[in-house]
């Protein structure tokens, strides 16, 4: 999360020798942006921002994670490692840094270490408490999407130790360390980023009051959100554009998002004050100036544009988020719809292979998670299916095998360097922003599987799970073991006959429409990849949906250099076990990526037919694979399923 400073910048710049643009070559692009008119030449945020409360109506919207439940299988398992870990964390532990900050005993607690490291400690860092504030969203999701009793216990009593610090503190202010933090913002000592921390707590809070009820949750946010409101209110709009250099997280979006559940206008008005201007005004003129901003400290600023945007219609934020999304995941995101460079845009758009090139530190996994909240905003606007086969290839290839089996430890960065291993958090010393993304993307994974309008249910992703929907009478039930089979089925537990359309999506990856069959029959129609097969009728008890998804091996190429290419089986990346060589423990757990140049490895090149299916055959098991014909040959597997073992992903193919 640390940004690069200048001198970084410029040296990693001026060493990549980044050369002519190169048309980008892919195959599923998600929707173009949506406005229609010329951008204005005038940059639209000049003037200061007026807010007007004014709600702009979703096309679709997810179903509560109250109406989902997960059924065995991948994501199951996922979930439940992650559910593990977070019980093992002591709330004591969690409050550690809260009670001394605000003069109350610690009891016989021990602090933590990494980035959560206590105040007067030999590596203390200025973001202690922002884990707890994930950890308070991961544990209201974990209420509503499994019903956890435990994890709203302990997060209760969390909220309840934090609103005794506030009350301590002056009923406000609320965080692990001092406001001290917050006048340096106007010195030449920076701090590291004390309004990122303040929003991870905040967000926290309003997760607890939303998802789990707490209305104490609800009174200390607001506490915070007054201190916000008060603070950044008395800086002129000149001096707080100053102030928003430094990271600041997504404070806009968590005081749009109160604004919108406490119906208070005050909250949203703070939140403009959050708008760096610099930054939201190139991309409203549809122009992308990313390079070298770091990246996660932008993402959280597009979200916030995003909600600006539904609960105002102002189309200047609108603008914004689309084109962001659009030049991302078309100009800047790799085969595994991650994105960034050792936390930044360090080249040009498309030029993806001299980003490769410039460290081993590639696709920070918060920048993921943001990414996949940002596409839930745009798809909520538009049903368009694109959205969700960039969301389906993140999550399967970026997301899903980030969790280390068992311990429920998660990934810093997801290295696409060739020969690179994943690298995984320790138990209590790490605490690194991703860690906190970790455990809220692994305890909402019932966020996105089913949409809905005001008629009928969207299925977006081929995950075991369950929906109700007692407001339609109407309950669904997928059985499947997608992607290690290629279909899903779909059964109707409704307990009265429904008449409503059912929305399947048509993977853009496919090569052509599926075969589906309804109470084993097969349909005459389908539908073409990358758009929905709507089924509409009336559902009884027992009906039965089966779709049919055949995947197939296909390459997709660098837009920088056609040469260095990535395998894909259907959504499905594929990596090549290089072996475990060499690879030790301490390798594995602790450091925030793989030290690839510490432990150098020959990586295999290949010649090849332009057709993968001619020289790639499968192997033995499912979703195995071994190249055929090449000087030396490679097993090739999903990237989400290769742990301990060193990988490659891009190969150079002539």
């Amino acid at each position: 999360m640390r940004s690069l400073n200048r001198r970084e910048l410029a040296a990693v710049l001026a060493a990549s020798g980044v050369s002519a643009p190169a048309l980008l070559a892919r195959q599923n692009p998600p929707p173009p942006p949506r406005r229609s008119e010329q951008p204005p030449e005038v940059p639209p945020f000049q003037a200061p921002i007026e807010f007007t409360r004014k709600d702009v109506p979703s096309r679709v919207r997810p179903f509560p994670m109250t109406q989902v439940r997960l059924l065995p299988g991948l994501f199951a398992d996922a979930a439940g490692w992650n559910r593990g870990y977070i019980g093992r964390l002591p709330a004591d532990r969690l409050l550690y840094n809260f009670r001394a900050n605000a003069g109350l005993p610690t009891g016989s607690a021990q602090p933590f270490g990494g980035w959560e490291a206590k105040a007067d400690g030999k590596h203390a860092t200025e973001l202690r408490g922002h884990f707890t504030g994930h950890f308070l969203s991961a544990s209201a999701q974990l209420y509503a999407s499994a019903g956890d009793q435990e994890a709203k216990a302990k997060a209760d009593e969390i909220v309840a130790e934090l609103a005794r610090c506030q009350q301590k503190l002056g009923g406000g202010y609320l965080s692990a360390f001092p406001t001290e933090l917050f006048d340096r913002l106007t010195t030449p000592q920076l701090p590291w980023a004390p309004f990122y921390t303040i929003h991870k707590i905040m967000a926290g809070l309003f997760d607890m009051y939303t998802l789990a009820g707490s209305q104490d949750a609800r009174k200390v946010v607001e506490g915070m959100a007054d201190w916000a409101d008060q603070w950044s209110g008395s800086r002129t709009e000149e001096h707080m554009q100053e102030i928003l250099n430094v990271e600041f997280g997504g404070m806009a979006e968590v005081l749009y998002n109160l604004a919108a559940a406490t119906n208070s206008d005050q909250w949203a008005k703070a939140g403009d004050r959050f708008t760096k201007k610099r930054f939201v005004n190139p991309l409203a003129l549809r122009r992308d100036e990313l390079r070298p901003l770091h990246v996660n400290t932008h993402i959280p600023q597009v979200i916030a544009a995003a909600r600006r945007y539904e609960i105002s219609g102002d189309m200047r934020f609108h603008d914004v988020a689309d084109f962001f999304f659009y030049e991302v995941t078309t100009a800047r995101t790799y085969v595994t719809g991650g994105t960034s460079n050792g936390e930044a845009w360090l080249a040009p758009p498309r030029r993806l292979a001299a980003e490769l090139k410039m460290s081993v530190s590639t696709a920070e996994c918060c920048c993921s998670y943001n990414m996949l909240k940002l596409a839930r905003h745009l798809y909520a606007w538009t049903a368009d299916p694109r959205y969700f086969d960039y969301y389906e290839r993140a999550l399967l290839n970026h997301r899903i095998g980030a969790i280390q089996p068992g311990t429920g430890h998660t990934q810093y960065y997801l290295s696409l360097t060739p020969g690179a291993w994943k690298t995984f958090n320790t138990e209590d010393q790490s605490f690194w922003c991703c860690t906190g993304t970790g455990v809220e993307e692994f305890s909402k994974l019932t966020d996105s599987i089913y949409w809905h309008d005001d008629g009928g249910v969207y299925v977006n992703l081929f995950i075991p799970s369950e929906l109700s929907w007692p407001e339609k009478g109407f309950g669904l039930r997928q059985d499947t073991q997608f992607p290690g089979q290629p279909r899903t089925a779909l059964t109707v537990t409704a307990d009265k006959p429904v008449n409503l359309p059912l929305h399947l999506r048509i993977p853009s990856w496919l090569a052509s429409g599926p075969t589906v069959k309804v109470n084993g029959k097969a349909l005459e129609a389908t539908a073409s990849p990358g758009s929905y097969l709507t089924l509409a009728r009336t559902w009884k008890k027992g009906d039965r949906v089966d779709l049919e998804l055949p995947m197939r091996l296909h390459i997709e190429a660098m837009p920088d250099d056609p040469k260095l290419q990535a395998i894909l089986y259907g959504p499905l990346v594929l990596a090549g076990d290089l072996g475990a060589e060499g690879l030790t423990e301490q390798m594995i757990t602790g450091p925030s990526g793989p030290r690839v140049q510490a432990l150098p490895i020959e990586v295999p090149a290949f010649r090849a037919a332009a057709d993968p299916a001619s020289w790639i055959k499968p192997g033995d098991q499912p979703l195995t694979f071994r190249t055929t014909g090449q000087p030396k040959d490679v097993t090739l597997v999903p990237l989400n399923s290769i742990f301990n073992k060193r990988y490659a992903v891009y190969w150079e193919v002539a």
